[in-house]
C-alpha cells in the first residue's frame, strides 16, 4: 500500500515537472521569433510625447503588452507572436488613439508612428488606415508564406519547406540527387536543397520558433525520404533573402524563419486525410495494368485555452509514422 502511494506521488511530481519545463522552454523560445513593433509618439506640433502608454493586445489570445515612450517619444515592443493586434496609445492630456486591427507577421519589424491630438471630453480617435506598403523599420528583403497557403496548396509529401521556392530569387538545386538513390546525398543532408540569391544550400539557416533546425550537414531539415513533415503545425514562415540583421546569425545565405501554431481563447481544431492511389493515376504506355499504389496521410490538431488570456495549448497528431504526438504548450502572463 505504501509503495503504491509513493509511486503515485512520484508520477504526479514527474508530470508536474515536465509541464513546468514545457511552459518555461516555450516561453523562452517565443522571445526570439516574434515581431517587433516600434515607432514614435508626437503631439500636433511634432514635439515628442514622453511617458505615453502603448498597449498591444492580441485579438486571438487576449494577451496584452504595454510599454512607455522614452524622453524622445520613442517606444519598442519586441517578441510579439505573429497575429492580429489591437493597439492603444494614451497619454495624460491627449486623446486616446486606437488601431483595432494591426497584423504582424513572423520576424516582422513594423513602424507605427502616432500623432496624439489634444483631449476633449471622452474623446477617442480610431485609426482605420492600413500600414504603409513601404518597409520603414528594416532594410531586409523578405516575404511571408501564410498558414492558409501552407496548408491548402497541394504538396507532394506535405513538406512545408517546398513553399520557400515560391519567393523570388529562390530555386531548387537542379542537380539535386534523389534521396532514395545510391549517391552521396547523405553527405549533404536529406532535406530539400534550395539556393537563395545564388548561395549554396548549406549556407542557409532554418529556424522554427527561433531555434535553428539545420541538420547534421547544415542543410534543410528532412527525413531520409527528403521531406520535412508538419504542415499543420506551421502558422506561417518568412524567407529573408538579404540585408537581414545580425540577430539571425549562423548564416551567410538566406533565412527561413517559421513559427508554429499556438492556442487561443477559443477552442479550435482540424482533422484531415490526404491520399494518393492508383485510381487517380494514368496507365503507363508499356504497362498492361496500372501498378498498385496507395498512400494515406492523416492527422488532427486541437488548440484552446487552459487559463483564458494567460495559458494555452496546441496539440498536433501527425501521420502514424511516429507513435508520438507533437505537443506544444505556450504560457504568457499578461
Amino acid at each position: 500500500m505504501e509503495s503504491s502511494l509513493r509511486s503515485r506521488i512520484g508520477c504526479a511530481v514527474a508530470i508536474a515537472f515536465l509541464l513546468l519545463i514545457c511552459v518555461i522552454a516555450t516561453s523562452v523560445s517565443a522571445q526570439v521569433v516574434g515581431a517587433i513593433l516600434s515607432g514614435s509618439v508626437t503631439d500636433s506640433t511634432g514635439a515628442a510625447v514622453p511617458g505615453a502608454q502603448i498597449t498591444a493586445t492580441s485579438v486571438d489570445s487576449g494577451i496584452a503588452r504595454s510599454v512607455l515612450t522614452n524622453d524622445s517619444g520613442f517606444y519598442n515592443i519586441p517578441n510579439l507572436a505573429p497575429g492580429t493586434y489591437s493597439i492603444s496609445i494614451s497619454a495624460s492630456g491627449f486623446a486616446t488613439v486606437q488601431n483595432p486591427s494591426l497584423a504582424l507577421t513572423v520576424g516582422e519589424k513594423e513602424a507605427f508612428n502616432v500623432q496624439l491630438p489634444l483631449a476633449k471630453v471622452a474623446q477617442q480617435v480610431e485609426v482605420t488606415g492600413a500600414a504603409p506598403a513601404i518597409e520603414l523599420a528594416s532594410s531586409e528583403i523578405s516575404d511571408v508564406v501564410d498558414g492558409t497557403t501552407t496548408r491548402e496548396l497541394p504538396l507532394n509529401g506535405r513538406d512545408w519547406t517546398q513553399l520557400a521556392a515560391l519567393q523570388p530569387g529562390i530555386a531548387n538545386i537542379r542537380t539535386q540527387p534523389s534521396a532514395t538513390g545510391l549517391n552521396n546525398r547523405g553527405n549533404r543532408g536529406f532535406g530539400s536543397q534550395l539556393t537563395i540569391n545564388g548561395a549554396r544550400p548549406q549556407q542557409n539557416n532554418y529556424r522554427i520558433d527561433g531555434i535553428s533546425v539545420n541538420d547534421y550537414a547544415n542543410s534543410a531539415p528532412g527525413s531520409t525520404l527528403g521531406l520535412s513533415l508538419g504542415v499543420d503545425a506551421i502558422q506561417e514562415f518568412s524567407v529573408v533573402s538579404s540585408n537581414y540583421s545580425a540577430s539571425y546569425g549562423l548564416t551567410s545565405g538566406g533565412v527561413v524563419n517559421a513559427s508554429t501554431k499556438a492556442g487561443t481563447n477559443a477552442f479550435h481544431g482540424t482533422a484531415y486525410e490526404f491520399l494518393r492511389n492508383d485510381k487517380l493515376d494514368a496507365r503507363n504506355y508499356i504497362d498492361t495494368i496500372r501498378p498498385p499504389f496507395k498512400r494515406n496521410q492523416f492527422g488532427a490538431a486541437l488548440g484552446g485555452p487552459i487559463v483564458k488570456n494567460h495559458t494555452f495549448f496546441a496539440r498536433f497528431c501527425p501521420p502514424p509514422i511516429s507513435s508520438l504526438c507533437h505537443r506544444i504548450m505556450r504560457a504568457t502572463a499578461s
